[in-house]
């Protein structure tokens, strides 16, 4: 490790900066790093540019960061001057085309993270247009590209809004490296390289570092390492279930965390490190004991929506073993699960309590899945070949203590000060029912009436290609909550998660799903369409009409296929 990495920690702004006057303020002439978002700045552990930022500040670097900057002048940017190592682009929590586009291409009217909800904040394919607005403001300045807009566009994938094959975002940013996966190591170590070793050209500084991706040449892979050698970007252009051949490639990549993965394209060669392992309980501690305010800054005259559901959020643990084909934020943080300590938890439960606009409601405690906090391989996962760690049935490696999640619970909804603590985090009733202890405290004390949880579907073809559980499995958890809730004298109600014009699925599935609904009574409140999404199995399922097998399935492709299918669970 480079002697940058032992620079003091800096003391913690009440707000990163957004302006000169605000650096001025802090004594700060210069940033080390500026972070470019597509969001507003919320001073929010779930907000990344707040995250990423107060981490570098932990270890010693000043960052600003520019939000949501007109894409249209690169004096957005200059205001706080040139930043002396890198700059980090990020398009923000979701993809920008997901975050304008409805499941219909439709331009969505409204942003939830945009002060007052307006929409038009950040262009679209943002990690691109940043990158290039950073380039123009500050020439030969380092940029790395990360979040997950970028992460899971980092090889060839198919984009749904253009209904196109596109290369690697990388390429079309022109950045200097990519980081996949959460970006809290490799953005320090590529900042503490990066202020060791000036002068050296950025392309070798930042070239091997865990968790990134760079352009280059087969000579530049290490000598003896793994290699997973992806099909080509042409080769997937001329056969579309080579798509789903890549896919199916990098995910044990992620999962083993230990071969480099390598992708030809147009004559130059897409190297991707080994995956940054998750943090540990010791460093998650540190990242969500730092003074985040959970305010907007003072900057915004109007509220950001996406803050209030998530403002007494607890973030206990990421990572999600379930393996969803279609789910984005496991694919980004990934199976492992990364925990933090029940002492961190509970001192951020009793802080929250604290502030001044504290109403006595815990919003939630929970991850990418509600009940995973602990989740632990004991086999030898660098040579797991599973997809999920859940399904088809549950691994006997994988163990999660669901009764220790039962007593954090508790041990937070009887803190001084405490009055409603709820489970709003998505429940893996699979898991959950093999837990009666904690079933039964979810049902009785954390679930506030409603409880949301996703059967996605009803047909066990189609619950198999989203590797999700059988029909019967939700119908036993089913049973337990009526159960229950009865037992209490509660009135209590599921709300089902379902999707349709999932691939493999048939107007005959849906229909068999929409006669399920009417045998219970159900109106469904939460019913989504399929979007394909950048990077994950499902959507190479969508453009190459193949299941992981390679066997042909049928999909529900143009708008007016996939719209009827939508319409036949709609009231």
């Amino acid at each position: 490790m480079s002697q940058a990495s032992d620079i003091s920690p800096l003391p913690q702004p009440e707000f990163l900066p957004l302006s000169r006057a605000e650096m001025d303020a802090l004594g700060w002439d210069e940033l080390d790093v500026l972070l470019v978002t597509g969001d507003a700045y919320v001073d929010h552990p779930t907000f990344g540019a707040a995250l990423l930022g107060r981490w570098l500040v932990a270890h010693g670097f000043k960052v600003g960061i520019a939000a949501q900057p007109d894409w249209h002048d690169p004096a957005s940017l200059t205001a706080m001057g040139r930043p002396r190592l890198l700059a980090g682009v990020t398009a923000g929590a979701l993809d920008s085309m997901l975050a304008h586009y409805t499941a219909f291409r439709r331009r969505r009217s409204d942003d939830a993270y945009t002060p007052g909800g307006q929409a038009g904040a950040r262009p679209d394919r943002a990690s691109i247009v940043y990158t290039n607005l950073v380039k123009q403001a500050f020439p030969g300045l380092p940029v790395l590209l990360g979040g997950i807009e970028a992460s899971l566009r980092r090889v060839t994938h198919y984009d749904f809004w253009s209904d196109k094959l596109r290369r690697s975002i990388l390429l079309d940013a022109k950045a200097d490296a990519l980081i996949y996966g959460m970006g809290e190591r490799p953005l320090l170590e590529a900042a503490r390289r990066l202020a060791s070793r000036p002068g050296e050209p950025a392309a070798q500084v930042l070239r091997g570092i865990p968790g990134t991706a760079v352009m280059g040449k087969r000579e530049d892979l290490p000598l003896e390492a793994e290699v997973v050698e992806l099909p080509s970007h042409q080769a997937i252009a001329d056969d579309p279930a080579q798509l789903m051949r890549a896919t199916l490639a990098l995910e044990p990549q992620v999962h083993q965390g230990k071969a480099w993965a390598a992708q030809e394209v147009n004559g130059r060669l897409l190297m991707l490190a080994p995956p940054a392992p998750p943090l540990s309980t010791q460093e998650m501690d540190l990242l969500y004991s730092l003074p985040y305010t959970r305010r907007a800054h003072p900057a915004y005259k109007q509220p950001v929506p996406g803050l209030a559901t998530v403002a007494t959020s607890i973030t206990s643990h990421r990572g999600c073993g379930g393996g969803c084909s279609f789910c984005s934020l496991a694919l980004h943080q990934s199976r492992t699960i990364a925990s933090r300590s029940r002492r961190s938890i509970l001192d951020e439960a009793a802080r929250l309590t604290q502030s001044s606009d504290w109403r006595g409601s815990i919003s939630d405690i929970g991850g990418p899945s509600a009940n995973m906090w602990g989740g632990r391989c004991i086999g030898e996962r660098d040579k797991c070949a599973r997809a999920s760690c859940l399904t088809p049935q549950p691994c006997r490696y994988f163990e999660v203590d669901q009764e220790a999640i039962v007593d954090l619970l508790d041990e937070v909804a009887d803190l001084p000060g405490v009055k409603h603590l709820r489970v709003a985090s998505g429940v893996r009733f699979d898991l959950a029912l093999a837990s009666p202890a904690y079933t039964q405290a979810l049902v009785r004390r954390y679930v506030g009436g409603q409880l949301k949880i996703a059967p996605e579907h009803v047909s066990p073809p189609v619950l198999k290609l989203m590797r999700k559980p059988p029909p019967e499995v939700f119908e036993r958890f089913l049973g337990e909550f009526q159960n229950i809730s009865q037992a209490e004298g509660k009135k209590q109600y599921v709300v089902p998660y379902l999707l349709s014009a999932f691939p493999g699925c048939t107007d005959e599935d849906m229909a068999g799903l929409s006669a399920w609904l009417r045998a219970k009574g159900w109106r469904p409140q939460q019913v989504q369409c399929f979007v394909p999404t950048p990077g994950s199995v499902a959507t190479a399922m969508y453009y190459a009409g193949v299941d992981p097998q390679g066997r042909p399935i049928q999909v529900a492709k143009g708008d007016g296929a996939r719209r009827r299918q939508h319409q036949m669970l709609l009231p």
